[in-house]
Protein backbone atom coordinates (compact mmCIF):
# COMPACT_ATOMS: atom_id res chain seq x y z
CA UNK A 1 0.00 0.00 0.00
CA UNK A 2 1.35 3.39 -0.95
CA UNK A 3 1.56 5.69 2.02
CA UNK A 4 -1.58 7.86 2.23
CA UNK A 5 0.53 10.37 4.17
CA UNK A 6 3.01 11.02 1.37
CA UNK A 7 2.76 14.66 0.31
CA UNK A 8 0.28 15.41 3.10
CA UNK A 9 0.63 18.09 5.74
CA UNK A 10 -1.21 20.23 8.26
CA UNK A 11 -0.82 23.99 8.35
CA UNK A 12 -0.04 25.69 11.65
CA UNK A 13 -1.75 29.04 12.19
CA UNK A 14 -0.68 31.33 15.03
CA UNK A 15 -3.02 34.09 16.11
CA UNK A 16 -1.85 37.48 17.37
CA UNK A 17 -2.47 41.17 16.60
CA UNK A 18 -0.59 44.41 15.88
CA UNK A 19 -1.19 45.83 19.36
CA UNK A 20 2.12 44.63 20.81
CA UNK A 21 4.61 46.04 18.31
CA UNK A 22 7.23 44.44 16.03
CA UNK A 23 9.54 43.19 18.78
CA UNK A 24 6.83 41.11 20.40
CA UNK A 25 5.63 39.82 17.05
CA UNK A 26 9.15 38.68 16.24
CA UNK A 27 9.13 36.66 19.46
CA UNK A 28 5.69 35.28 18.58
CA UNK A 29 7.03 34.10 15.23
CA UNK A 30 10.12 32.50 16.75
CA UNK A 31 8.17 30.74 19.47
CA UNK A 32 5.43 29.49 17.16
CA UNK A 33 8.11 28.06 14.87
CA UNK A 34 9.56 26.28 17.90
CA UNK A 35 6.17 24.76 18.73
CA UNK A 36 5.97 23.43 15.18
CA UNK A 37 9.48 22.02 15.49
CA UNK A 38 8.53 20.33 18.76
CA UNK A 39 5.50 18.70 17.14
CA UNK A 40 7.52 17.56 14.15
CA UNK A 41 10.07 15.95 16.46
CA UNK A 42 7.49 13.32 17.34
CA UNK A 43 7.96 9.87 15.85
CA UNK A 44 4.19 9.37 15.96
CA UNK A 45 3.25 12.19 13.62
CA UNK A 46 2.56 10.66 10.18
CA UNK A 47 3.49 13.84 8.27
CA UNK A 48 5.01 17.24 8.90
CA UNK A 49 3.22 20.23 10.34
CA UNK A 50 4.03 23.28 8.22
CA UNK A 51 4.37 26.68 9.87
CA UNK A 52 2.48 29.58 8.32
CA UNK A 53 2.99 33.32 8.90
CA UNK A 54 1.44 34.77 12.04
CA UNK A 55 -2.15 35.96 11.48
CA UNK A 56 -2.98 39.44 12.76
CA UNK A 57 -6.15 40.62 10.97
CA UNK A 58 -9.37 39.21 9.59
CA UNK A 59 -8.49 39.54 5.90
CA UNK A 60 -5.27 37.57 6.32
CA UNK A 61 -7.11 34.95 8.38
CA UNK A 62 -9.82 34.48 5.75
CA UNK A 63 -7.25 34.29 2.97
CA UNK A 64 -5.22 31.69 4.88
CA UNK A 65 -8.28 29.50 5.40
CA UNK A 66 -9.25 29.71 1.74
CA UNK A 67 -5.70 28.81 0.75
CA UNK A 68 -5.83 25.79 3.05
CA UNK A 69 -9.08 24.70 1.41
CA UNK A 70 -7.62 24.93 -2.08
CA UNK A 71 -4.34 23.15 -1.33
CA UNK A 72 -5.00 19.42 -1.78
CA UNK A 73 -1.91 18.50 0.21
CA UNK A 74 -3.35 20.12 3.35
CA UNK A 75 -5.53 17.70 5.32
CA UNK A 76 -6.29 20.14 8.12
CA UNK A 77 -5.15 23.15 10.13
CA UNK A 78 -3.79 23.56 13.65
CA UNK A 79 -4.50 26.85 15.42
CA UNK A 80 -2.85 28.48 18.45
CA UNK A 81 -3.53 31.91 19.91
CA UNK A 82 -0.04 32.80 21.12
CA UNK A 83 -0.97 36.24 22.36
CA UNK A 84 -4.48 37.60 22.66
CA UNK A 85 -6.06 37.46 19.18
CA UNK A 86 -9.51 39.11 19.26
CA UNK A 87 -11.86 36.40 18.05
CA UNK A 88 -14.12 38.56 15.88
CA UNK A 89 -11.18 38.65 13.46
CA UNK A 90 -11.60 34.90 12.99
CA UNK A 91 -15.31 34.79 12.11
CA UNK A 92 -15.04 35.00 8.32
CA UNK A 93 -12.05 32.70 8.22
CA UNK A 94 -13.68 30.02 10.36
CA UNK A 95 -16.83 30.26 8.28
CA UNK A 96 -14.74 29.73 5.16
CA UNK A 97 -12.68 26.80 6.48
CA UNK A 98 -13.83 23.50 4.98
CA UNK A 99 -11.12 21.25 6.40
CA UNK A 100 -10.58 19.66 9.83
CA UNK A 101 -9.21 21.83 12.60
CA UNK A 102 -7.24 21.09 15.75
CA UNK A 103 -7.00 23.78 18.41
CA UNK A 104 -3.71 23.42 20.26
CA UNK A 105 -3.93 25.10 23.65
CA UNK A 106 -0.28 25.46 24.58
CA UNK A 107 2.38 28.02 25.42
CA UNK A 108 6.01 28.52 24.53
CA UNK A 109 7.42 27.85 27.99
CA UNK A 110 6.86 24.64 29.89
CA UNK A 111 7.71 26.02 33.35
CA UNK A 112 7.06 29.52 34.62
CA UNK A 113 10.17 31.61 35.39
CA UNK A 114 8.69 32.71 38.70
CA UNK A 115 11.50 35.03 39.79
CA UNK A 116 11.70 36.99 36.53
CA UNK A 117 8.06 37.25 35.43
CA UNK A 118 7.13 40.85 34.57
CA UNK A 119 4.36 42.46 32.53
CA UNK A 120 6.32 42.09 29.30
CA UNK A 121 6.35 38.34 29.88
CA UNK A 122 2.64 38.39 30.67
CA UNK A 123 1.79 40.36 27.51
CA UNK A 124 3.74 37.94 25.35
CA UNK A 125 2.48 34.72 26.90
CA UNK A 126 -1.30 35.16 26.93
CA UNK A 127 -2.44 31.87 25.41
CA UNK A 128 -4.11 30.86 28.68
CA UNK A 129 -6.87 33.36 27.98
CA UNK A 130 -6.22 34.04 24.28
CA UNK A 131 -7.16 30.46 23.44
CA UNK A 132 -10.30 30.77 25.56
CA UNK A 133 -11.38 33.79 23.54
CA UNK A 134 -10.78 31.76 20.39
CA UNK A 135 -12.65 28.79 21.83
CA UNK A 136 -15.71 30.95 22.40
CA UNK A 137 -16.04 32.05 18.80
CA UNK A 138 -15.44 28.54 17.47
CA UNK A 139 -18.21 27.22 19.72
CA UNK A 140 -20.56 30.06 18.87
CA UNK A 141 -20.10 29.36 15.16
CA UNK A 142 -20.72 25.66 15.75
CA UNK A 143 -17.39 24.77 14.16
CA UNK A 144 -16.17 21.23 14.79
CA UNK A 145 -12.61 20.91 16.12
CA UNK A 146 -10.40 18.84 18.39
CA UNK A 147 -8.92 20.60 21.42
CA UNK A 148 -5.54 19.42 22.70
CA UNK A 149 -4.03 20.94 25.86
CA UNK A 150 -0.42 20.80 27.01
CA UNK A 151 3.16 21.56 26.03
CA UNK A 152 4.22 20.56 22.53
CA UNK A 153 7.12 18.51 23.85
CA UNK A 154 4.88 16.24 25.91
CA UNK A 155 4.22 12.76 24.59
CA UNK A 156 0.49 12.81 25.37
CA UNK A 157 0.06 16.05 23.42
CA UNK A 158 2.01 14.77 20.43
CA UNK A 159 0.03 11.51 20.53
CA UNK A 160 -3.30 13.32 20.37
CA UNK A 161 -2.10 15.49 17.50
CA UNK A 162 -0.85 12.39 15.66
CA UNK A 163 -4.18 10.59 16.12
CA UNK A 164 -6.03 13.62 14.76
CA UNK A 165 -3.62 13.77 11.80
CA UNK A 166 -4.42 10.14 10.95
CA UNK A 167 -8.16 10.75 11.23
CA UNK A 168 -7.91 13.89 9.09
CA UNK A 169 -6.01 11.93 6.45
CA UNK A 170 -8.68 9.24 6.52
CA UNK A 171 -11.28 11.92 5.96
CA UNK A 172 -9.30 13.39 3.06
CA UNK A 173 -8.94 9.95 1.48
CA UNK A 174 -12.67 9.27 1.70
CA UNK A 175 -13.38 12.52 -0.10
CA UNK A 176 -11.59 11.03 -3.12
CA UNK A 177 -12.59 7.39 -2.67
CA UNK A 178 -14.15 5.43 -5.53
CA UNK A 179 -15.80 2.14 -4.64
CA UNK A 180 -16.52 -0.53 -7.26
CA UNK A 181 -19.37 -2.95 -6.63
CA UNK A 182 -19.48 -6.23 -8.55
CA UNK A 183 -23.16 -7.11 -8.45
CA UNK A 184 -25.70 -5.97 -5.88
CA UNK A 185 -26.36 -6.67 -2.21
CA UNK A 186 -27.27 -10.10 -0.90
CA UNK A 187 -30.99 -10.58 -1.52
CA UNK A 188 -33.32 -9.99 1.42
CA UNK A 189 -30.69 -8.46 3.71
CA UNK A 190 -31.53 -5.10 5.27
CA UNK A 191 -28.42 -3.72 6.97
CA UNK A 192 -26.17 -3.89 3.90
CA UNK A 193 -28.52 -1.54 2.05
CA UNK A 194 -28.07 2.20 2.28
CA UNK A 195 -28.27 5.58 0.61
CA UNK A 196 -25.31 5.81 -1.75
CA UNK A 197 -26.18 9.38 -2.68
CA UNK A 198 -26.09 10.46 0.96
CA UNK A 199 -22.81 8.58 1.42
CA UNK A 200 -21.28 10.70 -1.32
CA UNK A 201 -22.76 13.85 0.16
CA UNK A 202 -21.71 13.06 3.73
CA UNK A 203 -18.45 11.20 3.20
CA UNK A 204 -17.43 12.01 -0.36
CA UNK A 205 -17.32 8.36 -1.44
CA UNK A 206 -18.47 7.55 -4.99
CA UNK A 207 -20.18 4.12 -4.98
CA UNK A 208 -20.95 2.55 -8.39
CA UNK A 209 -21.71 -0.88 -9.81
CA UNK A 210 -20.17 -2.91 -12.63
CA UNK A 211 -21.55 -6.11 -14.07
CA UNK A 212 -19.67 -9.11 -12.71
CA UNK A 213 -19.08 -10.47 -16.22
CA UNK A 214 -16.91 -7.44 -16.92
CA UNK A 215 -14.68 -8.87 -14.20
CA UNK A 216 -14.98 -12.31 -15.77
CA UNK A 217 -13.65 -10.93 -19.06
CA UNK A 218 -10.72 -9.41 -17.20
CA UNK A 219 -10.00 -12.76 -15.49
CA UNK A 220 -10.02 -14.57 -18.84
CA UNK A 221 -7.63 -12.01 -20.31
CA UNK A 222 -4.86 -12.51 -17.73
CA UNK A 223 -1.59 -13.75 -19.21
CA UNK A 224 -0.28 -17.16 -18.10
CA UNK A 225 3.16 -15.70 -17.42
CA UNK A 226 1.67 -13.25 -14.91
CA UNK A 227 -0.11 -16.14 -13.21
CA UNK A 228 3.19 -18.06 -13.02
CA UNK A 229 4.89 -15.16 -11.27
CA UNK A 230 2.08 -14.63 -8.77
CA UNK A 231 1.84 -18.33 -7.90
CA UNK A 232 5.57 -18.28 -7.19
CA UNK A 233 4.93 -15.41 -4.76
CA UNK A 234 2.22 -17.44 -3.03
CA UNK A 235 4.55 -20.41 -2.57
CA UNK A 236 7.23 -18.16 -1.10
CA UNK A 237 4.98 -16.20 1.24
CA UNK A 238 2.50 -18.80 2.50
CA UNK A 239 2.37 -22.36 3.76
CA UNK A 240 0.75 -23.76 0.61
CA UNK A 241 -1.25 -27.00 0.92
CA UNK A 242 0.39 -29.86 -1.05
CA UNK A 243 -2.60 -30.29 -3.38
CA UNK A 244 -2.26 -26.64 -4.48
CA UNK A 245 1.45 -26.77 -5.31
CA UNK A 246 2.75 -27.02 -8.85
CA UNK A 247 2.64 -30.81 -8.86
CA UNK A 248 -0.61 -31.04 -6.84
CA UNK A 249 -3.97 -32.21 -8.16
CA UNK A 250 -5.67 -28.88 -7.25
CA UNK A 251 -2.98 -26.58 -8.65
CA UNK A 252 -5.30 -25.19 -11.34
CA UNK A 253 -7.58 -23.90 -8.60
CA UNK A 254 -4.71 -21.89 -7.18
CA UNK A 255 -3.87 -20.57 -10.63
CA UNK A 256 -7.47 -19.46 -11.06
CA UNK A 257 -7.29 -17.66 -7.70
CA UNK A 258 -4.20 -15.88 -9.01
CA UNK A 259 -6.07 -14.90 -12.18
CA UNK A 260 -8.81 -13.40 -10.05
CA UNK A 261 -6.31 -11.35 -8.06
CA UNK A 262 -4.53 -10.04 -11.15
CA UNK A 263 -7.83 -9.20 -12.83
CA UNK A 264 -9.23 -7.47 -9.76
CA UNK A 265 -6.11 -5.37 -9.32
CA UNK A 266 -6.18 -4.30 -12.95
CA UNK A 267 -9.92 -3.58 -12.89
CA UNK A 268 -9.72 -1.50 -9.71
CA UNK A 269 -6.76 0.43 -11.02
CA UNK A 270 -8.61 1.15 -14.26
CA UNK A 271 -11.70 2.41 -12.40
CA UNK A 272 -9.59 4.31 -9.86
CA UNK A 273 -11.20 2.37 -7.02
CA UNK A 274 -9.56 1.63 -3.68
CA UNK A 275 -12.52 -0.28 -2.28
CA UNK A 276 -14.86 -2.91 -3.70
CA UNK A 277 -17.55 -5.47 -2.96
CA UNK A 278 -18.55 -8.89 -4.25
CA UNK A 279 -21.51 -11.15 -3.54
CA UNK A 280 -21.84 -14.92 -3.73
CA UNK A 281 -25.30 -14.51 -5.30
CA UNK A 282 -23.93 -12.74 -8.38
CA UNK A 283 -20.83 -14.50 -9.68
CA UNK A 284 -21.69 -14.71 -13.38
CA UNK A 285 -18.99 -16.68 -15.16
CA UNK A 286 -16.54 -16.69 -12.23
CA UNK A 287 -15.45 -20.21 -11.30
CA UNK A 288 -14.76 -19.33 -7.65
CA UNK A 289 -16.04 -16.82 -5.15
CA UNK A 290 -12.96 -14.59 -4.74
CA UNK A 291 -11.26 -15.38 -1.46
CA UNK A 292 -7.48 -15.28 -1.67
CA UNK A 293 -7.62 -12.32 -4.06
CA UNK A 294 -9.81 -10.33 -1.67
CA UNK A 295 -7.57 -11.12 1.30
CA UNK A 296 -4.45 -9.96 -0.52
CA UNK A 297 -6.07 -6.82 -1.87
CA UNK A 298 -7.17 -5.88 1.64
CA UNK A 299 -3.63 -6.54 2.88
CA UNK A 300 -2.45 -3.98 0.31
CA UNK A 301 -4.85 -1.35 1.63
CA UNK A 302 -8.07 -1.84 -0.36
CA UNK A 303 -11.41 -1.65 1.39
CA UNK A 304 -13.73 -4.62 1.00
CA UNK A 305 -17.28 -5.55 1.91
CA UNK A 306 -18.81 -8.98 1.43
CA UNK A 307 -22.29 -9.57 -0.02
CA UNK A 308 -22.38 -6.14 -1.56
CA UNK A 309 -21.80 -4.35 1.75
CA UNK A 310 -20.30 -1.12 0.47
CA UNK A 311 -20.54 0.67 3.85
CA UNK A 312 -18.19 -1.86 5.42
CA UNK A 313 -15.86 -1.56 2.43
CA UNK A 314 -15.65 2.17 3.18
CA UNK A 315 -14.78 1.46 6.81
CA UNK A 316 -12.08 -1.05 5.90
CA UNK A 317 -10.43 1.47 3.59
CA UNK A 318 -10.71 4.16 6.28
CA UNK A 319 -9.07 1.90 8.86
CA UNK A 320 -6.31 0.97 6.41
CA UNK A 321 -5.50 4.63 5.78
CA UNK A 322 -5.61 5.74 9.41
CA UNK A 323 -3.54 2.77 10.56
CA UNK A 324 -0.92 2.83 7.80
CA UNK A 325 2.57 2.27 9.17
CA UNK A 326 1.41 1.14 12.62
CA UNK A 327 1.71 -2.41 13.99
CA UNK A 328 -1.40 -4.48 13.37
CA UNK A 329 -3.95 -4.31 10.61
CA UNK A 330 -7.60 -4.04 9.65
CA UNK A 331 -10.11 -6.37 8.04
CA UNK A 332 -13.68 -7.14 7.23
CA UNK A 333 -15.07 -9.09 10.18
CA UNK A 334 -18.33 -10.68 11.22
CA UNK A 335 -19.58 -11.90 14.59
CA UNK A 336 -20.32 -15.54 13.87
CA UNK A 337 -20.89 -17.52 17.05
CA UNK A 338 -20.44 -17.36 20.84
CA UNK A 339 -18.72 -19.18 23.66
CA UNK A 340 -21.29 -18.76 26.45
CA UNK A 341 -19.71 -20.85 29.22
CA UNK A 342 -19.71 -18.68 32.40
CA UNK A 343 -16.29 -17.15 32.93
CA UNK A 344 -15.19 -17.94 29.37
CA UNK A 345 -17.60 -15.88 27.30
CA UNK A 346 -16.22 -14.66 24.00
CA UNK A 347 -17.00 -14.21 20.30
CA UNK A 348 -15.70 -16.23 17.38
CA UNK A 349 -15.58 -14.00 14.32
CA UNK A 350 -14.88 -14.99 10.74
CA UNK A 351 -16.34 -14.85 7.25
CA UNK A 352 -16.71 -17.28 4.41
CA UNK A 353 -13.25 -16.51 3.00
CA UNK A 354 -12.36 -12.87 3.30
CA UNK A 355 -10.40 -11.99 6.46
CA UNK A 356 -7.29 -9.87 5.89
CA UNK A 357 -3.90 -11.40 6.78
CA UNK A 358 -2.75 -8.04 8.16
CA UNK A 359 -4.34 -9.25 11.42
CA UNK A 360 -1.59 -11.84 11.94
CA UNK A 361 2.19 -11.89 12.13
CA UNK A 362 2.23 -15.65 11.61
CA UNK A 363 2.65 -17.36 8.24
CA UNK A 364 -0.86 -18.08 6.90
CA UNK A 365 -1.77 -21.41 5.38
CA UNK A 366 -3.02 -21.36 1.79
CA UNK A 367 -5.72 -24.00 1.45
CA UNK A 368 -8.69 -25.08 -0.66
CA UNK A 369 -12.00 -26.31 0.76
CA UNK A 370 -15.62 -26.61 -0.36
CA UNK A 371 -17.97 -23.66 0.06
CA UNK A 372 -21.63 -24.52 0.60
CA UNK A 373 -23.02 -21.39 -1.06
CA UNK A 374 -22.43 -19.69 -4.39
CA UNK A 375 -22.70 -22.86 -6.51
CA UNK A 376 -19.14 -22.61 -7.81
CA UNK A 377 -15.88 -24.52 -7.58
CA UNK A 378 -14.03 -24.84 -4.27
CA UNK A 379 -12.27 -21.51 -3.56
CA UNK A 380 -8.71 -20.98 -2.32
CA UNK A 381 -8.17 -18.95 0.84
CA UNK A 382 -5.67 -18.04 3.57
CA UNK A 383 -6.25 -19.63 6.98
CA UNK A 384 -4.88 -18.18 10.24
CA UNK A 385 -5.71 -17.00 13.75
CA UNK A 386 -5.68 -13.26 14.51
CA UNK A 387 -2.89 -12.16 16.85
CA UNK A 388 -3.98 -11.51 20.47
CA UNK A 389 -4.17 -7.91 21.63
CA UNK A 390 -6.45 -4.90 21.96
CA UNK A 391 -8.68 -4.08 18.99
CA UNK A 392 -11.76 -2.12 18.05
CA UNK A 393 -14.71 -3.47 16.07
CA UNK A 394 -16.67 -0.80 14.15
CA UNK A 395 -19.84 -0.88 12.03
CA UNK A 396 -21.61 1.72 9.89
CA UNK A 397 -25.41 1.70 9.73
CA UNK A 398 -27.78 3.80 7.63
CA UNK A 399 -30.63 4.91 9.94
CA UNK A 400 -32.46 6.68 7.10
CA UNK A 401 -32.01 10.19 8.53
CA UNK A 402 -28.30 9.75 9.36
CA UNK A 403 -25.35 7.36 9.48
CA UNK A 404 -24.31 5.85 12.79
CA UNK A 405 -20.91 4.42 13.65
CA UNK A 406 -20.94 1.88 16.45
CA UNK A 407 -17.61 0.91 18.01
CA UNK A 408 -16.78 -1.78 20.57
CA UNK A 409 -13.38 -1.99 22.22
CA UNK A 410 -12.39 -5.67 22.43
CA UNK A 411 -9.50 -7.90 23.45
CA UNK A 412 -8.47 -10.46 20.85
CA UNK A 413 -7.48 -13.74 22.52
CA UNK A 414 -6.23 -17.13 21.40
CA UNK A 415 -8.92 -19.76 20.74
CA UNK A 416 -9.65 -21.99 23.72
CA UNK A 417 -8.61 -24.95 21.57
CA UNK A 418 -7.37 -25.57 18.01
CA UNK A 419 -9.90 -25.26 15.17
CA UNK A 420 -8.81 -28.02 12.78
CA UNK A 421 -12.17 -28.25 11.02
CA UNK A 422 -12.77 -24.52 10.52
CA UNK A 423 -10.87 -23.78 7.29
CA UNK A 424 -11.13 -19.98 7.31
CA UNK A 425 -9.22 -17.09 8.83
CA UNK A 426 -10.77 -16.06 12.13
CA UNK A 427 -10.52 -13.96 15.27
CA UNK A 428 -11.62 -14.72 18.82
CA UNK A 429 -12.29 -11.80 21.14
CA UNK A 430 -13.67 -10.81 24.51
CA UNK A 431 -15.77 -7.68 24.07
CA UNK A 432 -15.67 -4.96 26.70
CA UNK A 433 -17.22 -4.64 29.20
CA UNK A 434 -18.55 -8.19 28.78
CA UNK A 435 -20.32 -10.19 26.09
CA UNK A 436 -23.87 -9.68 27.36
CA UNK A 437 -23.57 -5.89 27.74
CA UNK A 438 -21.72 -5.55 24.46
CA UNK A 439 -24.22 -7.58 22.45
CA UNK A 440 -27.24 -5.92 24.06
CA UNK A 441 -25.89 -2.45 23.33
CA UNK A 442 -24.77 -3.40 19.81
CA UNK A 443 -28.22 -4.70 18.95
CA UNK A 444 -29.92 -1.72 20.61
CA UNK A 445 -27.83 0.58 18.40
CA UNK A 446 -28.94 -1.25 15.25
CA UNK A 447 -25.29 -1.88 14.41
CA UNK A 448 -24.44 -4.11 11.47
CA UNK A 449 -23.22 -7.70 11.57
CA UNK A 450 -20.48 -6.87 9.07
CA UNK A 451 -17.73 -4.82 10.72
CA UNK A 452 -14.15 -3.71 10.40
CA UNK A 453 -11.76 -5.00 13.04
CA UNK A 454 -8.75 -2.75 13.56
CA UNK A 455 -5.73 -3.78 15.58
CA UNK A 456 -3.64 -0.84 14.33
CA UNK A 457 -5.72 2.21 15.28
CA UNK A 458 -8.01 2.17 18.27
CA UNK A 459 -11.12 3.94 19.43
CA UNK A 460 -9.55 7.41 19.69
CA UNK A 461 -8.87 7.60 15.97
CA UNK A 462 -12.45 6.63 15.10
CA UNK A 463 -13.70 9.17 17.65
CA UNK A 464 -11.69 11.90 15.95
CA UNK A 465 -12.94 10.80 12.54
CA UNK A 466 -16.58 10.78 13.65
CA UNK A 467 -16.19 14.28 15.10
CA UNK A 468 -14.61 15.82 12.02
CA UNK A 469 -17.01 13.99 9.68
CA UNK A 470 -19.96 14.95 11.91
CA UNK A 471 -21.22 11.36 12.12
CA UNK A 472 -22.85 9.88 15.19
CA UNK A 473 -20.61 7.51 17.14
CA UNK A 474 -21.96 5.06 19.71
CA UNK A 475 -19.17 3.66 21.89
CA UNK A 476 -19.17 0.39 23.82
CA UNK A 477 -16.16 -0.03 26.10
CA UNK A 478 -15.22 -1.00 29.65
CA UNK A 479 -17.29 1.88 31.07
CA UNK A 480 -20.55 1.05 29.24
CA UNK A 481 -23.80 0.11 30.95
CA UNK A 482 -26.89 -0.87 29.01
CA UNK A 483 -29.09 1.74 30.68
CA UNK A 484 -26.72 4.64 30.09
CA UNK A 485 -26.05 3.47 26.52
CA UNK A 486 -29.76 3.34 25.67
CA UNK A 487 -30.31 6.77 27.21
CA UNK A 488 -27.42 8.21 25.21
CA UNK A 489 -28.86 6.80 21.98
CA UNK A 490 -32.22 8.46 22.69
CA UNK A 491 -30.55 11.75 23.55
CA UNK A 492 -28.34 11.74 20.45
CA UNK A 493 -31.30 10.78 18.23
CA UNK A 494 -33.24 13.81 19.45
CA UNK A 495 -30.27 16.15 19.05
CA UNK A 496 -29.48 14.83 15.56
CA UNK A 497 -33.04 15.19 14.34
CA UNK A 498 -33.05 18.79 15.54
CA UNK A 499 -29.60 19.84 14.36
CA UNK A 500 -29.71 18.07 10.99
CA UNK A 501 -32.84 20.03 10.19
CA UNK A 502 -30.96 23.28 10.71
CA UNK A 503 -28.27 22.51 8.14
Amino acid sequence: MESPFAGRKAWFFTGSQDLYGPEVLEQVEQQSKQVVADLNASDELPFEVEWQPVLKDRDAIRRAMLDANSDESVVGVITWMHTFSPAKMWILGLDALAKPMLHLHTQANEALPWDTIDMDFMNLNQAAHGDREFGYIVSRLGKQRKVVVGHATHDDVRHKVAVWARAATGWAELRDLRLTRFGDNMRGVAVTEGDKTEAEHKLGVSVNTWGVNELVAAVNAVEDSAVDDLVATYEERYDVAPELRRDGERHESLRYGARQELALRAFLEETGAKAFTTTFEDLGGLKQLPGLAVQRLMADGHGFGAEGDWKTAILVRLAKVMGHGLPGGASLMEDYTYELTPGKQKILGAHMLEICPSLTTSKPKLEIHPLGIGDREDPVRLVFDTDPGEAVVVALSDLRDRFRLTANVVDVVAPDAPLPKLPVARAVWEPRPDLATSAECWITAGAAHHTVMSTAVGLECFEDFADLADIELAVIDEHTTTRAFAQELRYVAAVRKFTEGLR
